[in-house]
């Protein structure tokens, strides 16, 4: 025993490289044979009993003892015992278990599988308390300083749970050590809720030594467990050598000095390859017992892993990783595959559920990278956080810039103390933030503008009150003399931060930000941007947050370009549409990054609603089987509020007046609307004018092309010349596919009434041919075109030759008109042979004449070599005379009726939404 206790030279011989793994010590360094318990750092009142049980077993020692002495057979004794040196660097992996990882038995196991498998040479492990048994604690301290007796019972749950969970996980002697220095601690904790239930009173430093328990406990099991495995393994009491300063602001600062040196002794008396540590709990240097506050296990971590210098810190939880943004707000937020420290400390700041920013200060100072992994799906990769220069680029997803997420913070309300004062008196911030200080508010963000005329802070809304208060107290003789206009309050407002490091060096970042914003109706009240460009924050309207989330994740992070829409009307027109679609999706995903979804169909009857979209292969089956009453309110709500889309576009492909009449509501609301319907645009003059007003004074768009020629560029052509300053003098055209396959087709070799059954045969006409013959159709197109024009001119202005005579308006039906109809055959054969006896051909055409600001439609004859008079079919044309067309008209020709032209009509102005929205062209 003498010679044990002299000093021993670690030499290179196999048995001294086997005593050097048992120590973890290096050739040639100085051992320690005699692991001693730790000296208590706390005070007799509160340190339990089980603190004083050696933290080494007797057999442990004797194991210990026996290498020691067949070692020092062959080697000179040289060093003493507490010589040996805590080896730091990469050879540690340090990991952290939360609440959750170990919640139960089996947990408890899968951590062990997890330490166990880790091939890293050396492991020091953070354990926090089983979930939900440091909420336990706190309840008993709430219970009994609140002198309520049920403290008693809470405690035997708590006793309960670790007992049922130890007779799971151990057995032997393990099971009763544990066992015992349970009930010691329990017996110890009751004593002291009593005291506190006389008291009614708990100190700082007694409610942190009751809630530290839990972590003690799940400390002791598994090590137990891990050491059944065959592993070296001890357990650390992080209270006796983490050391911290309380500060002022309800946090601690570590004492990494002197831990540092109470590590190092600490490994000198229990040197092991593997430790498990205790999270959340410390002590105060005057070795008082404390905590590191809510999130503490993760900075124990940080802590551990920045003494060690380890190579990596795995913070262990219940999600795949740190998300883009909220998953719970945003359905399609993605896991970021790596953060920098910068980047993780923002979206802490911020709210998101990351890392809390102290935590990331320790292994920052030595580029320790951060790997926040999920237990429980041990095949995602999880999030790196580390330093920007082992960044993948491959984070960053397809054709986006370097925004990598974004978080939010609700219930908010901004402050803003405004005057001419102000300016240019200096302390005037100082003030204004003194008298915040004063009452304890908390300062979100901060926003000046240079001229120093307005201050606007945001604060919590729980506090604004207080707040507003003080200022107006602080500042009464400034307001009173008007040098002070105001200090008013905003309530319900939330904060939105985009956040990536990369921001600072790419421009236009902001400006997609703010675009996205404003494309999606969203208000901004407030602006903030620090000088690093790390984040930028914006202030929006509490109801508004959300819907600014998924506008701005959409931009940064989906297809560029993603649109929620909503069909309505599923007849020839819209099915045809919906037809187009399903064929077209994937592609412009694919090559244009546009995502369209169809969120909704619906008729006049039934309706279908999806919440990620609607499988358009089988959309008439589907609306036959599950559709529901159709309801246009709660269609246009569920459109609007889906979860990740933020723009919204209703597609109108029906006839119906009533239909249309929505169409400012919706625009209103930030909808973008899309229309072959005429009933808007050539109905009452005041209703479009004020429709056509939203429009220009909005981000929402309202597009109607297929209006006028279907799938022909009429109106863009006609807003092409007027934008780039030509003067419109005249738009004439066959405007009707019907009536021009009609008259194209009367030719004398068969009566008029003949060659319209042809054309109702051969489905070119409505159900009644009378809507087509009437004109009123062509009337519409006319008025809208009229309009376009900035001619402000109602239907009813229109002069208009119906081709129905005069005693078949009133017809029963279609089929008493088609039967009646021959009997008026004479009058248009004697108009054709007029026109043929002067060499020219009859059409029928609409005409806007804005050099006299009037329209008419009408039977007009047309020379043979007349564009007009070239037509076959159904096809439309327009002749555009202008200043600069007037010797020879722009014509535009081409198929002006039929489903499917019509259709991609439709189909071209979603697409040129998509390009207003941010598509590439």
């Amino acid at each position: 025993m003498a010679s044990l206790c002299g000093s021993i030279q670690c030499r290179s011989s196999p048995k001294a490289v086997l005593l050097d793994a048992a120590v973890g010590c290096k050739p040639g360094k100085k051992i320690s044979a005699f692991p001693t318990p730790s000296s208590s750092i706390l005070p007799v009142l509160l340190r339990s009993s089980r603190s004083r049980v050696p933290v080494v077993s007797q057999l442990e020692r004797r194991e210990s003892l026996k290498t020691a002495r067949a070692s020092v057979a062959e080697v000179p004794v040289e060093v003493l015992l507490e010589d040996v040196e805590l080896p730091k660097g990469d050879m540690w992996s340090v990991h952290k278990f939360g609440g959750t990882c170990v919640g139960n038995s089996q947990r408890i196991k899968n951590v062990a599988n997890i330490v166990v498998k880790d091939d890293s040479e050396r492991k020091l492990v953070i354990v926090s308390a089983m979930s939900k048994v440091t909420d336990m604690m706190y309840d008993l301290i709430h219970k009994a300083q609140s002198r309520d007796d049920s403290y008693v019972l809470a405690l035997d749950n708590v006793l309960e749970k670790h007992r049922s969970t130890a007779l799971d996980l151990l057995e032997g002697s393990d099971l009763a050590s544990f066992l015992s220095s349970l009930d010691i601690d329990i017996n110890n904790l009751k004593a002291m809720l009593r005291a506190i239930y006389i008291a009614g009173h708990a100190t700082d430093s007694f409610t942190d030594f009751v809630v530290g328990h839990g972590e003690l406990w799940s400390a002791q099991m598994l090590s137990s467990v891990i050491r059944s495995c065959g592993v070296d393994c001890k357990w650390m009491d992080t209270r006796d050598v983490l050391i911290v300063n309380p500060t002022n602001s309800n946090q601690v600062d570590p004492d990494f000095s002197e831990t540092e040196k109470r590590l190092e002794k600490w490994y000198s008396q229990n040197p092991s390859r593997t430790i498990i540590a205790t999270g959340f709990i410390a002590s105060t240097p005057q070795n008082i017992p404390t905590t590191l506050k809510r999130d503490g296990s993760d900075f124990s971590a940080a802590i551990m892993g920045a003494l060690l210098r380890a190579h990596q810190v795995t913070i262990w939880t219940d999600v795949d990783g740190v998300y883009s943004a909220d998953p719970r707000k945003v359905g399609e937020a993605v896991i970021l595959k790596t953060l920098s420290y910068q980047e993780a400390w923002e979206m802490s700041y911020f709210g998101a559920n990351v890392l809390h920013p102290r935590t990331i200060i320790p292994v920052m100072r030595y580029n320790i990278p951060i790997q926040i992994r999920n237990i429980f799906n041990l095949s995602a990769p999880g999030t790196k956080i580390c330093h920007p220069s082992v960044l993948e680029d491959e984070n960053l997803p397809k054709l986006e810039s370097y925004v990598k997420g974004f978080a939010t913070i609700d219930n908010l309300a901004l402050v803003n103390v405004e005057g001419t004062g102000m300016v240019g008196v200096p302390g005037t911030a100082s003030a204004i933030f003194g008298a915040v200080k004063d009452v304890g508010a908390n300062v979100i963000m901060i926003s000046q503008a240079s001229s120093e005329h307005s201050v606007c802070f945001a604060v919590p809304e729980n506090e604004v009150k207080a707040v507003a208060e003080a200022l107006k107290a602080r500042f009464s003789n400034a307001l009173d003399a008007g040098r002070l206009s105001q200090v008013a309050v905003i309530p319900n407002c939330s904060i939105l931060a985009a956040v990536g490091q990369k921001m600072a060096s790419t421009p236009g970042v902001s400006a997609t930000l703010f675009n996205a914003l404003a494309k999606a109706n969203i208000n901004i009240r407030a602006i903030a941007q620090g000088c690093s460009e790390y984040n930028v924050t914006v202030v929006v309207k509490r109801e508004d947050c959300t819907r600014a989330l998924r506008a701005v994740h959409s931009r940064f992070y989906l297809s560029r370009t993603t649109i929620a829409m909503g069909i309505i009307g599923p007849g020839l027109i819209g099915s045809t549409l919906l037809e187009q679609l399903k064929d077209q999706a994937a592609v412009l995903k694919e090559e244009f990054n546009i995502d369209l979804r169809v969120m909704g169909i619906t008729g006049s009857r039934k309706m279908l609603l999806s919440g990620v979209g609607i499988d358009l292969s089988q959309w008439r089956e589907l609306l036959s089987e599950k559709g529901v009453v159709c309801d246009l309110e709660k269609f246009v709500q569920h459109v609007q509020g889906n979860d990740s889309i933020p723009n919204t576009v209703l597609v109108d492909c029906t006839a119906d007046s009533i239909v249309a009449s929505h169409y400012y509501d919706w625009l209103r609301k930030g909808i973008h609307v899309i229309t072959p319907n005429k009933k808007a645009n050539s109905g009452p003059l005041d209703q479009y004018l004020k429709l056509r007003a939203l429009q220009r004074q909005s981000y929402t768009h309202y597009f109607y092309e297929a209006t006028v020629g279907a799938g022909l560029p009429i109106i863009s052509t006609l807003r092409g010349l007027l934008e780039t300053g030509d003067k419109i003098l005249n738009v004439e055209g066959i405007f009707s596919g019907t009536l021009s396959y009609i008259f194209n087709n009367f030719s004398g070799k068969k009566p008029f009434s003949e060659v319209v059954a042809e054309a109702k045969e051969a489905g070119y006409t409505e159900p009644d041919p009378r809507d087509d013959l009437s004109g009123t159709d062509v009337a519409r197109k006319v008025i809208i075109l009229a309009r376009e024009c900035g001619m402000k001119l109602e239907l009813a202005n229109i002069p208009v030759e119906s081709l129905v005579p005069e005693p078949l308006r009133t017809s029963a039906s279609a089929a008493e008109f088609m039967e009646k109809l021959p009997r008026f055959d004479q009058e248009m054969t004697a108009k054709l042979q007029d026109a043929k006896n002067a060499g020219q051909v009859l059409r029928y055409v609409g005409v806007v004449d804005a050099a006299n600001r009037r329209g008419v439609v009408e039977v007009r004859k047309y020379d043979k070599d007349h564009p007009f008079a070239q037509l076959s079919g159904s096809d439309n044309i327009i002749a555009f005379t202008t200043t600069r067309y007037k010797d020879q008209p722009l014509i535009v020709r081409g198929p002006g009726a039929g489903a499917q032209v019509t259709a991609g009509g439709i189909f071209s102005d979603i697409l040129r939404l998509a390009s207003y929205l941010g598509a590439p062209s």
